[in-house]
């Protein structure tokens, strides 16, 4: 009576599940964190005077003023607060100055 001997999957055949797992692992986790990460240093790098953001706190402030690596939001008159950029989390509204910001010139 022959004995029929089978062979197991081949190195290569073994790799390839370990493969898909990673390319959809990229795809679902590593690519979308990328973007967004991309998306918010684009924000912060394109902050300007009189935007209305929030922050990471909670803070819903107007910038007043901008520095490298600080940005200084009104929160309510009289209330100047300097947070850092990577504390702004969005951009609720950009805008530009209007003649309430504006200091006024005198002839």
């Amino acid at each position: 009576m022959p004995q029929s001997t089978q062979a197991g999957p081949g190195p290569g055949g073994l790799l390839v599940p370990f493969v898909m797992m990673f390319v959809i692992f990229y795809l679902l986790v590593f690519r979308p964190q990328s973007k967004a990460r991309k998306q918010q240093e684009a924000m912060l790098k394109h902050l300007k005077k009189y935007d209305e953001v929030a922050t990471t706190g909670g803070l819903l402030g107007t910038i007043v003023n901008l520095k490298p690596e600080t940005v200084t939001l009104k929160v309510d008159e009289n209330v100047r607060v300097e947070v850092e950029r990577s504390a702004v989390t969005r951009v609720l509204k950009s805008r530009a100055p209007d003649d309430s910001h504006a200091p006024a010139l005198t002839k």
